[in-house]
């Protein structure tokens, strides 16, 4: 089992920052990544940024050069910088993780926190 908790979400201007962090309780040394997600009305959930349990990070190209994810082991937290915010990045971003258990991969979420973009 394990738990997310996500906080940092809020209102900016279009061309601001906002800082996401997730922090992550229970079976966390079973869980090998950690990712943001959100979906806007009237599309797909997307992958925004994730990150392996050895580091590895991966963006959707929308956020590309302007998201930035990294994870702190000493907190169990994972962070989502996100700079040069757009209006169109206005949404609820959800944290996930994904925990192995022999074999076997489980998914977890946050509760969401939302962000928006003023113009």
């Amino acid at each position: 089992q394990v738990q997310l908790v996500e906080s940092g979400g809020g209102l900016v201007q279009a061309g601001g920052s906002l800082r996401l962090s997730c922090a992550a309780s229970g079976s966390i040394f079973n869980i090998v990544h950690m990712g943001w997600y959100r979906r806007a009305p009237g599309k797909q959930r997307e992958l925004v940024a994730g990150i392996t349990s050895g580091g590895t990070t991966n963006y959707a190209d929308s956020v590309k050069g302007r998201f930035t994810i990294s994870r702190d082991n000493a907190k169990n937290t994972v962070y989502l910088q996100m700079n040069s915010l757009k209006p169109e990045d206005t949404t609820v971003y959800y944290c996930n993780a994904v925990y192995e258990r022999y074999g076997r991969l489980y998914d977890y979420w946050g509760q969401g926190t939302q962000v928006t973009v003023s113009s």
